[in-house]
């Protein structure tokens, strides 16, 4: 069957309701009226002779002969992409707007510094730059790059790592007084702990060849990085975090490092974009320049320095 390019238009409409979860999300995302995506996708299943979607007033599902069609659709929307996305490379300077989301903290202590400097090298490029510590949907949000502590299962989605990042236990100094300084790990199980509930309330470090594990326990639970902090820094408890968060308050006397001849897990930052994204010019020069920064300001080091 000789394929239009209406029907070509149409494939690459009914590829983006998928992605977008709704005629509506589809038809804001590439700048048509709900009408005329509802038109294409009727007019595809009429050229076709099949069902492609099961429709309610509130949600979509593809059929299973819609589910094969989309496989297709979606290819020939990369491709397409891809194509305009290499014209870009051409370009003697880099411009175009970049989406970014990041955790609150990640991106007040590491991400925006770094974004300051590459602005300055790249004033043509835009940065629309969300905090959030909510897990966003970037496909479905238009996002061009989430700044991750873990690359995502959903086989929808690249990952590029950008740094491995120290961590570090720690607790303030009046809460020490009150309750003794662990020196070992089964101590640890006798303290109170400040929780973050994004890593759970399980503990694991080591040292040398052998591996320990500590359930934590306390009053005061948190899913927000540097709110964990600053609760640590507070007295109400002990806890594990990042160096780079750590660093300035042990050097301030508000914090103090504990068990350091342990090795606490590291935390691995990634980037991650919807596939193909990463061809972009402007994309490609965020990443590459993330990974270099990280390097050079990130290199491990211990927190006494």
């Amino acid at each position: 069957m000789d394929v239009s390019f209406e029907q070509l238009k149409s494939m690459v409409v009914f590829a983006q309701v998928i992605e977008q979860g709704n005629l509506s999300a589809a038809a804001k995302h590439i700048g048509l009226t709900r009408a005329v995506v509802s038109y294409h996708i009727k007019k595809l299943e009429q050229q076709l002779g099949v069902k492609l979607l099961n429709r309610s007033t509130r949600s979509i599902a593809l059929t299973e002969a819609g589910q094969q069609y989309y496989q297709h659709c979606r290819v020939i929307a990369e491709q397409a992409s891809m194509a305009n996305q290499q014209m870009e490379n051409f370009k003697n300077e880099p411009e175009g707007l970049i989406k970014l989301t990041c955790p609150v903290n990640v991106g007040l202590q590491l991400i925006v510094p770094a974004l300051n400097e590459f602005r300055h090298l790249y004033p043509k490029i835009q940065l629309d730059v969300q905090l959030t510590d909510e897990v966003v949907n970037i496909l479905k949000d238009g996002i061009d790059l989430a700044i991750r502590g873990a690359p995502l299962a959903d086989s929808g989605l690249q990952a590029s790592k950008l740094a491995t990042l120290p961590t570090c236990l720690c607790g303030a100094p009046d809460y020490l007084r009150q309750r003794g300084r662990p020196t070992k790990p089964e101590e640890l199980e006798q303290h109170d702990w400040v929780i973050y509930k994004l890593t759970g309330p399980t503990l694991e470090f080591s040292k040398g060849k052998r591996s320990y594990s500590i359930k934590m326990q306390g009053g005061i639970q948190t899913n927000n990085a540097a709110a964990r902090t600053a609760f640590i820094e507070g007295g109400h408890g002990i806890g594990r975090i990042p160096t780079y968060d750590a660093k300035p308050k042990l050097q301030a006397g508000t914090l103090e490092s504990l068990l350091d001849d342990y090795q606490f897990k590291d935390i691995s930052i990634y980037a991650v974009f919807p596939p193909g994204t990463a061809e972009a010019k402007k994309l490609r020069l965020l990443i590459d320049y993330l990974k270099d920064h990280f390097a050079k300001s990130h290199a491990p080091t211990s927190i006494a320095d």
